[in-house]
């Protein structure tokens, strides 16, 4: 008899996702399948056979506010304290395709990230950084085509060959409609704008990732484990269909798709989960798409710590919680990673937190000897359970998505949203009635109050001299070269073709992201939820 026949599940002894903790694990309970050997099929144990010992991951800490200026000077200063690759906020006006001059806009321009509008910022923004040799990660979605046009137009002024081009654009749009909330136009333009970015690049710049299907903010929306899985998956079918639908063979899709997670604080579900992605996403490739490279059948993945398990109350404690849970994603077998800073749940972080957000994947790479030996917690028995456990329920919820009309057809009910607020409500609860503790919030709460938190504040300077180098930036071009630019962009969206193109010779035309948004605006409409 095993202990969920004797009582049942509380949530202390419950992950997340419902699945039961149980007291004792033994070898019957991690009998099939066996896990294998890392670099094979399915990949359970990773995707490479040597894992961290011939790579470690790359360490990609997110940034940007303010300016452009203040952006590649944090930039700078990371890759000089030995980050190895660049992740770029941006500002909510850029991510919805607004100038900064835009009513709209007002007093939201360089707030959570940086603000990119014009070909002029983004050649700021990476000043003095070698766009062919350092791997940047471009964190947008529903502006993705004009981030990446902004992008390639900068390489091609420096003289940097497209195809030499790193990095990763994240671009995952449907994920907007479920989970965070900044697409701008209705499912089947975005879909299109998404799917035109990847198949230009599929075509042109080899080594860049056009899309990073994401995990992240469906966890951060409140989804479980099982959830950020299979709606993840069912969003990343969606692409390939798409793509196969236009021509392009499976095996050249699959090895440029990268996907991104979050890593929450129960710590045996989130290894776990990342190992049972890998499985499952192989699986999928092989025996739904019938990808025959082992590369299209391996899941590429970065990871974030959630900054939704961050707690405003005794902020000094999210520090550990974010070393349990880039723990928990280096043993999980992450390719990439980004460690939150204990102050981000007050405010942007300080250059001092930033800096020991960082150390602690350095001191995880290069002081606790895990990078060692490949996957150390392979064929524990607790986790392979578990691994098994979640990899079936994220497979029977990806079967009932598929059954139910797929992930567009259920994005306009609306279904995957109403499931991920259920999640949310219920792990809300179970902190509000004790049952799940969390330290200083609803168990250890300190009596005296707590000295504030240093905190990076943005000047209210900074959105009046964006706008001012806006209207230079618009005075100095020539108006009638970019009023064409439009123009054509406007004559190819009311078509069918690929829309990368125009976008492109628009933002070297000098059109400014609002302009180039405002043109698709008038041909798409925009989305409004129900």
């Amino acid at each position: 008899m095993n202990d969920s026949e004797t009582a049942p599940a509380a949530p202390e002894f419950a992950t997340p996702s419902g699945v039961e903790i149980r007291r004792y694990y033994g070898p019957e309970d991690a009998a099939a399948p066996a896990p294998g050997r890392a670099g094979e099929h399915p990949f359970t144990r990773g995707i490479q056979k040597t894992m961290y010992r011939g790579r470690l991951w790359t360490m990609r800490q997110y940034a940007g506010f303010a300016t452009a200026r203040q952006t590649n000077q944090r930039f700078r200063w990371l890759l000089e304290q030995g980050q190895t690759g660049l992740s770029t906020a941006f500002d909510l006006p850029t991510q919805i395709g607004l100038d900064a001059d835009d009513p709209r806009a007002k007093g939201e321009v360089g707030r959570v990230g940086v603000h990119v509008g014009t070909i002029e910022d983004m050649e700021i923004l990476f000043d003095q950084i070698p766009l062919d040799r350092v791997s940047t990660s471009l964190t947008i979605n529903s502006t993705a085509a004009v981030l990446l046009a902004f992008y390639v137009a900068v390489a091609r002024r420096r003289g940097v060959a497209v195809e030499n081009l790193q990095g990763t654009l994240q671009n995952d749009v449907l994920k907007e409609f479920i989970a965070r909330g900044t697409q701008v136009f209705p499912v089947a333009p975005s879909l299109r704008l998404c799917v035109d970015a990847m198949e230009w690049s599929l075509k042109n710049a080899p080594k860049f990732h056009p899309i990073s299907i994401s995990g992240y903010h469906i966890r951060e929306a409140g989804s479980d484990a099982v959830q950020e899985l299979a709606f993840t998956f069912a969003n990343a079918e969606v692409y390939v269909r798409e793509l196969l639908d236009r021509g392009i063979d499976i095996d050249a899709i699959g090895p440029k798709l990268a996907f991104f997670f979050g890593c929450h604080n129960h710590f045996l579900e989130e290894i776990a989960k990342f190992r049972a992605a890998r499985r499952l996403w192989a699986r999928i490739m092989k025996d739904e798409f019938c990808a025959k490279d082992a590369k299209s059948q391996s899941l590429r993945f970065h990871v974030q710590t959630c900054g939704s398990t961050l707690t405003g109350a005794q902020p000094l404690n999210n520090a550990m919680r974010v070393a349990w849970q880039a723990l928990a994603a280096v043993l999980g077998g992450a390719q990439s990673l980004h460690t939150n800073s204990y102050d981000e749940a007050l405010a942007l972080p300080t250059e001092t937190s930033a800096q020991l957000a960082l150390r602690t994947q350095q001191i995880l790479a290069y002081e606790t000897g895990i990078p060692s030996t490949v996957d150390p917690l392979g064929g524990a028995w607790a986790v392979e359970a578990l691994t098994a456990e979640l990899e079936s329920r994220a497979r029977k919820t990806l079967e009932r998505l598929r059954g139910q009309g797929g992930m567009l057809k259920l994005i306009e009910q609306e279904i995957p949203q109403r499931e991920i607020q259920d999640s949310a409500y219920k792990y809300q609860r179970e902190i509000e009635e004790g049952r799940r503790k969390i330290v200083g919030v609803n168990t250890l709460v300190l009596e005296e109050k707590e000295k504030p938190a240093q905190r990076l504040k943005i000047s209210p300077r900074v959105e009046a001299e964006q706008v001012r180098r806006l209207k230079a930036f618009r005075k100095a071009r020539d108006a009638k070269k970019s009023a064409a630019a439009l123009e054509n962009l406007g004559a190819a969206a009311r078509g069918t073709g690929n829309l990368f193109a125009p976008i492109l010779e628009a933002v070297e035309a000098h059109a400014t992201i609002g302009e180039i948004f405002g043109v698709l605006r008038g041909v798409f409409g925009e989305h409004h939820a129900g």
